[in-house]
């Protein structure tokens, strides 16, 4: 898995953990519901590590949470 689709598969993780929809992570992170519907469809193959923080920090979480999954264990990342 390359690390777009481990941020992708987290934010999926974090949105049903919470019970919360894609319209609503937008409100709380203030990034726009496009921008995190192209992340979740993993559009680009890059993710921009300031649009991660502004969601992280949206649902409450440091950046250290936000990578604190086996997702981003080195042996999982491409």
């Amino acid at each position: 898995m390359n690390l777009a689709e481990a941020v992708a598969e987290r934010i999926e993780q974090l949105l049903s953990e919470r019970k919360i929809t894609q319209y609503k992570l937008s409100q709380l992170s203030g990034v726009p519901q496009a921008t995190i519907s192209d992340l979740r469809l993993k559009k680009h193959g890059s993710v921009n590590l300031r649009v991660v923080y502004e969601i992280a920090d949206g649902l409450g979480l440091g950046l250290d949470e936000f990578f604190a999954s086996p997702l981003f264990k080195r042996e999982n990342i491409e």
